[in-house]
């Protein structure tokens, strides 16, 4: 079992990675408008259909991931739910002011990660032609830079902060249709971006704990499932900057840092492997070849049927490619899972298999033979064979030349997303500078010397003096995260004054024990009069904690019957 925390390993592969952590704050209204937050419902009142273009930097340029989502030609369906959005998520109508509460909040946050902040606010617009935001972009600005965190004894620098509109919920992504939720679209969020500081997998993650700690310690932000989410970047030497997009669980981190770091590892050997051979760009500029009526002999799950009903079928011959589309990246992924990523992506062909290859020893004999005598294909030489509606298979066809040209490069920068063995697959092109440029809609907030003074009022302690002031009760470093993880902090320091319990008991009911109990009778608190009732004695002091369970439960019990019967 590898062992996320082999420093010397990582450092011989110039291991790096960064955080980009995604928080929802807990404000009333959205950012840009006075639609108010609610919790996601899948309720909708109407739908709408959009197509997304592209549009020319300031300096006359496209982004590139841009262009990207442009080929994939999808169509874009929204689900509006009238209490949760109005013409402005629309693009129907220009945006309100900002929303000064969620303003104030993230200016706390941006202090407690000790930013240089910023005293002009300037909006900016970010592109995404991905659907995710109605108006193609989001608006975001920048209240801090040049922060840090303290991580284990290592200080970990904070890029900068900023604050911008969350995006909507994906309901479904299937061939060229694309269907969103709007509720949670520009609900204000902050995003936390990290330098690229932590030196191994393990480090990653406890630099996204600490964040999530900070957040919860503010009392600020909102909780729960599709309410916080974190971009994890990673690169070796000689590699790229890979961005793995929306992941949820903080327990993920380690593993997808790990397997992308093992991916661009071997997409290195392969680009030495691919220049041994004497390949270059010229080599992938092949023509491809008709072979429809042998696909459907093929007996190919997908692929056969795809021209059993209309669409086409074409192979690509590449010349002393033998082998590579075998090439492992991965516990299970083969080099040739990277060139269908990019099919099912880009080209919209999504039922997998989406290609065949000659790599594939189970494909090889008869009718497959024929394709390779079609295409002239030699034992040294690569087959790969695509099929579907025929606008589709031309896409994909300059696609796979595209990420065999780029096999050479070594490792594409690139947006990827977690699958459940820890592997990633490929999303989109990463974005570049091209995407950012200045919002003509809204002038630029000055912050004033009260708005300062009013955050830094609200400031809550700094995270490791309550960390210390925690430990030295002799609670564990587990005990003292759920506490903090669990907004129970308060709630512990309120009822140590008050309660003869040991505090590592106290602890444990109230970081561990009181979820189960939560679970058992939902609607029902702990509160620090009903935990003074129940071990404000001193003979509390040698209460067990087995003990302590039972009366508490017993309580929680209790006021259940009570409530019920006043009800």
């Amino acid at each position: 079992m590898q062992n996320f925390d082999d420093l010397d390993f990582y450092q011989s592969l110039g291991f790096r990675c960064g955080l980009e952590v995604h928080r929802q704050l807990a404000t009333e209204r959205k950012l840009f408008c006075r639609c108010p937050v609610k919790d996601y419902s899948q309720h909708f009142d109407a739908e709408i259909l959009r197509h997304m273009r592209p549009t020319l930097s300031e300096l006359g340029e496209y982004d590139p991931c841009a262009l990207m989502e442009f080929k994939t030609k999808k169509q874009i369906i929204y689900r509006l739910n009238r209490e949760t959005v109005c013409t402005y998520e629309m693009d129907d109508a220009p945006p309100f002011a900002l929303n000064r509460e969620a303003l104030e909040k993230a200016l706390v946050i941006a202090m407690m990660l000790k930013l240089n902040l910023v005293d002009e606010l300037h909006v900016a617009r970010k592109q995404y032609l991905d659907g995710s935001i109605p108006t193609g972009f989001q608006r975001t600005l920048i209240l801090g830079v040049n922060g840090y965190i303290m991580v284990g004894g290592r200080r970990v620098g904070i890029r900068q902060l900023g604050l911008e509109e969350d995006a909507c919920r994906l309901v479904s992504d299937i061939g060229h249709k694309r269907t969103f939720m709007t509720d949670r679209l520009s609900i204000p969020l902050i995003e936390i971006v990290t330098e690229a500081d932590a030196r191994t997998p393990n480090e990653a993650r406890a630099i996204a704990n600490e964040i999530r700690k900070l957040c919860h310690l503010s009392g600020l932000v909102r909780t729960g499932a599709g309410r916080v989410r974190q971009d994890v970047n990673v690169s070796i030497r000689g590699g790229a900057r890979a961005e793995i997009k929306g992941v949820p669980s903080i327990r993920q981190i380690p593993k997808l840092a790990h397997y992308e770091a093992i991916r661009q590892k071997a997409l290195l050997e392969l680009k030495e492997i691919a220049l041994v051979r004497g390949l270059d760009e010229k080599a992938f500029e092949c023509e491809p070849f008709l072979v429809t009526e042998q696909v459907i002999r093929m007996g190919h799950p997908v692929l056969s049927k795809e021209c059993a009903k209309g669409g086409i079928g074409c192979a690509l011959r590449f010349p002393k490619c033998a082998g590579l589309f075998a090439f492992p990246v991965g516990p299970t992924r083969r080099f040739a899972d990277e060139v269908a990523d990019r099919v099912r992506v880009i080209a919209c062909l999504d039922k997998m298999p989406n290609i065949a290859h000659s790599d594939e020893i189970t494909i090889r004999g008869g009718v497959f033979e024929e394709i390779m005598r079609i295409t002239g294909a030699r034992e040294a030489d690569l087959v790969v064979v695509v099929a579907g509606p025929e606008e589709d298979v031309k896409t994909a066809i300059e696609e796979i030349k595209t990420r065999m040209k780029e096999m050479l490069v070594g490792v594409p920068p690139e947006t990827r997303r977690a699958l459940p063995t820890g592997e990633t697959e490929f999303e989109r092109l990463l974005p570049g500078p091209q995407r950012m440029y200045p919002d003509t809609d809204l002038p630029p907030v000055v912050l004033k010397t009260e708005d300062f003074t009013r955050a830094r009022e609200q400031k809550p302690e700094d995270l490791q003096t309550v960390v210390q002031r925690l430990k030295a009760l002799g609670l564990s470093d587990q005990q003292v995260d759920n506490l903090i993880i669990k907004d129970r902090v308060k709630l512990f320091e309120e009822a140590s004054k008050v309660v003869k319990l040991r505090p590592t008991i106290l602890a444990y009911l109230l970081g561990d024990y009181l979820d189960l109990l939560v679970r058992k009778y939902p609607g029902h608190q702990v509160t620090k009069e009903m935990l003074r009732k129940l071990f404000g004695k001193e003979d509390a002091v040698t209460t067990r904690q087995k003990e302590a369970a039972l009366m508490l439960e017993k309580a929680m019990a209790l006021q259940g019957a009570q409530d019920g019967g006043e009800a």
